[in-house]
């Protein structure tokens, strides 16, 4: 069922999370590459291949990026915008992992075309349950365009 590698952008500001999601997406056993950016500056900066990441080696375009919204210097919900905005970057698909319930910010995430919507488990045990059914949904599952 597995297309194959998948290039993966985290953007995630808390370190504890950012393992949670690495170490939940690394158990899916496939060979797929995980790029974390801290903040949604560095994020952009990434997709679009500017200043530390002007070498595409150095950022591969993400097959799928997993978005915090609340940031640093950028937040998730203008980099959800911008990304979704932008030919070159609209069909990527961008699943915002958060701990906000609010329904100002699911609203306004669908509002700029997140494709899913998940919020982060107080858990450990949920938290890696979370991460397993996004990298088997995502990963295994999804059939994206060409």
């Amino acid at each position: 069922m597995t297309q194959g590698a998948m290039t993966i952008l985290l953007v995630e500001d808390n370190p504890d999370h950012a393992e949670l999601a690495i170490q939940g997406l690394r158990s899916q056993k496939l060979a797929n590459t995980i790029y974390h950016a801290e903040d949604g500056e560095e994020a952009l900066d990434f997709v679009f291949r500017r200043g530390k990441f002007a070498d595409p080696a150095l950022a591969p375009h993400p097959d799928l990026i997993l978005l915090d919204l609340r940031l640093p210097r950028i937040d998730g919900q203008e980099v959800l915008k911008t990304l979704k905005s932008d030919d070159s970057t609209k069909k990527i698909p961008v699943v915002v992992l958060t701990t906000s319930e609010a329904e100002t910010d699911v609203s306004e995430a669908y509002e700029h075309h997140a494709n899913s919507y998940m919020v982060k488990p107080v858990t450990f045990e949920k938290f890696m349950a979370l991460a397993d059914a996004i990298g088997f949904y995502w990963l295994a599952w999804n059939k994206k365009p060409e």
